[in-house]
């Protein structure tokens, strides 16, 4: 088995085995508490620019599908890193291995290191850049390239992984029949949608339109929709300039809703700020409160930024509290149509006790 070295910014060393394609990358290394999903979490746009460490002892032992996909095209998590990769998985409905399938997408991984260890680094120390490499084996040398390499703030992430052009979207989720209900007109702003949120919109009732990350907020009115999606996706929320620009043109004007980066953006574009969580919210197990009821729904999450609440100076009201760390996970404006949490209520992977704010979102339509 070939060997492979992870290396962080801040020096530390692990030696492990080569899983994937041979080659290196550099990300931000993160970890995520969930003990499935590994697909999910791959195809997930957000993970762009990252590099994923999951916790989980064993990773593969169920294969990978040709469904489980929350993008199309190609893995974008930047790699990954895992305690032990399953050679041998067993459901009915893989079709390859984990190892073949990072091959497949020329993605460079890591497998054999103590995540353990890792995730106390990440914890403690931070979120951090990482490189890995089963081509160059001289630590000295790939700290110095980590070091060199730009930080995730400094990155436009989304304009790697937003669509190209606009489409109409009417696949429901898996094995399910949309409703029958009348249809409500929405317009998706794809900052790196997972497509979860898109079928959890088309079983909700709405006719889903998804358009690019630039498209002009004019251009969105012209289309007439009932109200206005703005999507997840990776990196600092400050880089997605044009994001923000376009969301204040159509405040006031139409409806938003907006899950995790979109959530930032609307924070933004009222006139908020956003801040860096020390080894952010990666997981399929996070404890939040629906304040308004004072139900605790366990939740999917993968986000590095927050909203600063007091920031928007009254202009919003807390609507959900991570029950983790006391962080924010909602808001809604004290006046205008516009709401948006920093979690994921489509799961995918994870629990699906947060569906019902599709299902809130269709009823204030």
């Amino acid at each position: 088995m070939d060997k492979a070295l992870l290396v962080l910014a801040d020096g530390t060393v692990f030696v492990g085995n080569r899983l994937g394609a041979i080659g290196e990358t550099i990300g931000e290394v993160v970890f995520n508490t969930s003990m499935t999903g590994y697909q999910e979490i791959l195809t997930d746009p957000s993970y762009r620019g990252q590099i994923v460490t999951m916790t989980y002892t064993q990773i593969g032992n169920y294969g990978i599908n040709d469904e489980d996909l929350e993008s199309g095209g190609s893995i974008k998590a930047e790699g990954l890193i895992v305690k032990e990769a399953c050679p041998y998985p067993s459901n009915w409905r893989s079709k390859q291995t984990l190892d073949g399938y990072l091959k497949g997408h020329q993605v460079v991984a890591i497998e054999g290191i103590d995540t353990r260890a890792l995730t106390r680094r990440l914890r403690d120390k931070g979120a951090q850049l990482g490189i890995i490499s089963s081509v160059d084996l001289d630590p000295l040398s790939l700290l110095r390239k980590v070091r060199a390499h730009p930080d995730i703030s400094d990155l436009d992430l989304v304009s790697e992984v937003t669509t190209k052009g606009s489409y109409q979207w009417k696949e429901p989720l898996w094995r399910t029949k949309p409703t029958d209900r009348p249809l409500k007109s929405i317009v998706v702003y794809d900052f790196g949608v997972k497509f979860n949120i898109l079928r959890n919109l088309v079983n909700a009732g709405f006719e889903v339109r998804v358009v690019p990350a630039n498209t002009p907020a004019e251009a969105v009115l012209e289309m007439s929709p009932m109200g206005v999606l703005l999507s997840n996706g990776p990196g600092d929320p400050k880089t997605v300039r044009v994001g923000i620009d376009n969301t204040r043109r159509l405040i006031g004007k139409v409806p938003i809703f907006g899950i995790c980066l979109g959530h930032q953006i609307i924070g933004l574009a009222l006139g908020g700020d956003t801040y860096k969580l020390k080894f952010g919210h990666h997981g399929g197990n996070h404890p939040v409160m629906d304040l308004k009821t004072e139900t605790v729904h366990i939740s999917s999450q993968n986000h590095n930024y927050c909203v600063d609440i007091k920031s928007l100076k009254g202009q919003v009201r807390l609507t959900h509290r991570n029950l983790f760390d006391g962080s924010e996970e909602g808001m809604e404006h004290v006046e205008l149509p516009i709401s948006s949490v920093q979690y994921h209520p489509e799961a995918g992977p994870g629990p699906n006790d947060s569906t019902y704010l599709f299902e809130r979102l269709y009823e204030r339509l």
